[in-house]
């Protein structure tokens, strides 16, 4: 067991989190997480509306005991969804934890606390969000570092320099999220200063993700170097698998003069959900961390927590503890 402020906060076993990741966290995926002793957290704006998430809870409480939460990511470009309605649905639900994400999460972090549910602030790449979400009455943030798949803000600061400078300036529990696929990498952003670690491609790539089995096996076959950086010339940056659409998208930001609404039908999550429906990996965006690089099987959620968590305990245990001598 690994205790940390988080876990002993939101009640958990271990201190691994399964981010809400639109079009992945769904049910199947959330419960096995939640089984196996982690935060999982479902996607609120997978659905067109928010019926559609009142069933996926009750889907996935159909599916474990165990507690989980809800992902709100309110993204103003994003016309035609009522997040109000949304934030409903999860108090109504009696769901226990909210991670919120996107624009100012003042009117919902303060919703949620008067119902009693415990919120966790995604902030992409920058201590000042955190500090703000802390001072709003969030309960802890999570910090995405430039290692992350997904979208890691503007900043470009990675885990290793981020973590340590939040955790000298927070006083509430700090997740990390970007990098972390094993259980070294647990160890390390523990000793950062984390109190857990927000894992997203580790569990993308798992046999309860209901990402297209063709899809996954591309991603298998990755490496480190198989990702690049889109959505810079709009400030929307987003680290994605490197493929042919990938190429196309990067040729056209090169050219110049391109803006959000000409790039969003590229880039955006609709066109890579639908090309993994379609099992194509080469007609999506599809968000992807480094982390790609240290995965190599396609194993159940169960067995990748018991082989981080076995991993880590080695890794503090057996070989830092080794190290320290006199």
């Amino acid at each position: 067991m690994l205790a940390t402020r988080f876990t002993e906060m939101f009640g958990v076993r271990h201190p691994i989190v399964q981010g809400g990741m639109r079009g992945i966290a769904m049910a199947e995926l959330t419960a096995a997480v939640a089984k196996a002793g982690c935060l999982g957290f479902l996607s609120a704006h997978t659905h067109a509306d928010p019926e559609g998430l009142r069933q996926e809870i009750l889907k996935t409480r159909g599916l474990t005991t165990q507690p989980f939460g809800v992902n709100l990511t309110v993204l103003p470009n994003i016309v035609g969804r009522d997040y109000d309605a949304y934030a409903q649905i999860i108090i109504e639900m009696g769901v226990p934890f909210v991670e919120t994400a996107g624009s100012n999460p003042a009117k919902f972090i303060d919703l949620f606390k008067r119902a009693g549910i415990k919120t966790i602030h995604k902030c992409p790449s920058s201590i000042r969000f955190a500090l703000k979400a802390q001072e709003l009455g969030a309960d802890a943030v999570s910090i995405h570092g430039f290692e992350c798949g997904g979208h890691p803000g503007e900043d470009d600061l990675p885990g290793l320099v981020l973590l340590p400078a939040a955790a000298d300036k927070l006083k509430l529990p700090i997740l990390s999220s970007g990098g972390v696929a094993d259980g070294r990498g647990l160890a390390a952003i523990l000793a950062l200063g984390a109190s857990g670690a927000v894992m997203g491609t580790r569990f993308l790539l798992t046999q309860e993700s209901p990402l297209h089995p063709a899809v996954k096996a591309r991603m298998v076959a990755a490496t480190e170097r198989d990702t690049r950086m889109i959505g810079r010339s709009v400030r929307d940056s987003s680290r994605v698998l490197h493929n042919r659409l990938v190429d196309e998208i990067l040729e056209f930001e090169r050219r110049g003069g391109a803006d959000y609404h000409e790039l969003f039908p590229l880039i955006g999550a609709e066109r890579w959900i639908d090309a993994s429906h379609r099992g194509d990996p080469e007609d999506g965006a599809y968000p992807l961390g480094l982390a790609v690089g240290l995965i190599h099987d396609l194993p159940t959620v169960d067995e990748v927590v018991k082989r981080i968590i076995a991993e880590t305990t080695t890794v503090i245990q057996n070989r830092l503890a080794l190290m320290v001598t006199g």
